[in-house]
């Protein structure tokens, strides 16, 4: 049987999965996985990762014999896809079978911020409803202009779940789309025209920090953001600063820059409410998840194809 790598934890179900098809090892059992992969790199054949832990470029580096990385998440920019290109090695990852799952996330959030439920569920659980009276009015979250930066399959999915909202729906992504909705190639001016903003563009160095301070102005004080894609796209030093000083009014995060390491600025605003990265966190996702990752190793043992490449590696 072939070796496989497994980076991250991986569900009981993926497991036994593999156990089946490959000579299965975990790198997080090893207390120096560094010199373990020096040592057993060569055997390595295949990797199954995830959109977090991915795989260092040191690890490739160190497995000549490697003929795919399988990524359970639809986010990989914590794999060096152009090593991997260059060397010929496919990577896959799990799109569309979460889709629904973060545009619910993202609605979510959404209706948090504007609906103040954080703040009046304490209201209740604090006996303040009883003694004090009711809780402060909230914003509507119907007719909103929400802004959608990258308008791929999770992208559309969010716009549909606004329709029922009544939302005029405006994105800004690398190309236009053949889509009823507004298009803006510039970021900052979408932002001006947005109730609410949402990130759900690819991690990696192009998108960096590419909700920056600008971006957070024009975005103002009545505005909502909203991030379900990475912690890097947002500036989060920006983004604490404007949301303390009232240039933005509130924000909803599921990511974050050094997750799970949460800034206790972020911690200590009652404006934001926090998500711990559970954007497709449900069972049912990612049981779907977890077989799609599964599926993509087996069927390339089989006959060398793939069923869900990046597109980056679609020629290969």
């Amino acid at each position: 049987m072939k070796d496989l790598l497994v980076i991250g934890d991986v569900t009981d179900e993926m497991r036994g999965r593999f156990e089946k098809r490959f000579n299965v090892h975990n790198l997080h059992d090893n207390d120096d996985p560094e010199n373990w992969i020096a040592s057993h790199g060569y055997k390595i054949s295949y990797i199954a990762t995830n959109g977090h832990d991915g795989v260092k470029p040191a690890f490739l580096d160190a497995m000549p014999n490697l003929k795919l990385i399988s990524c359970y998440g639809v986010g990989y920019d914590a794999i060096d896809i152009q090593q991997a290109v260059a060397r010929g090695i496919p990577v896959t990852h799990t799109p569309n079978v979460l889709n629904a799952e973060v545009a619910t996330t993202a609605l979510l959030l959404t209706l948090a911020c504007y609906r103040n439920l954080r703040a009046d569920e304490a209201h209740v659980r604090s006996g303040n409803w009883e003694s004090k009276g009711n809780a402060p009015l909230s914003r509507s979250a119907d007719n909103q202009t929400v802004g959608i930066l990258g308008l791929g399959r999770i992208g559309q999915a969010i716009a549909r779940k606004f329709e029922p909202f009544n939302a005029k729906i405006v994105y800004h992504a690398r190309n236009k789309k053949l889509v009823n909705y507004t298009y803006y190639d510039n970021l900052v001016e979408m932002a001006k025209v947005s109730d609410v903003l949402i990130c759900v563009t690819p991690g990696g160095a192009e998108t960096f920090n590419l909700v920056n301070e600008q971006v957070i102005n024009a975005l103002g004080p009545k505005g909502t953001l909203i991030n379900v894609s990475r912690g890097s796209v947002v500036d989060e030093k920006a983004l604490i600063f404007a949301l303390k000083e009232g240039r933005l009014g509130w924000a909803g995060l599921d990511v974050f820059a050094a997750e799970p390491k949460v800034p206790a600025a972020l911690r200590s605003l009652t404006n934001v409410v926090l998500l711990p990265h559970v954007g497709s966190a449900t069972k049912e996702t990612r049981a779907a998840m977890g077989n799609l990752t599964v599926d993509n190793l087996l069927q390339h043992l089989k006959d060398g194809t793939v069923i869900s490449p990046v597109p980056e590696c679609a020629h290969l």
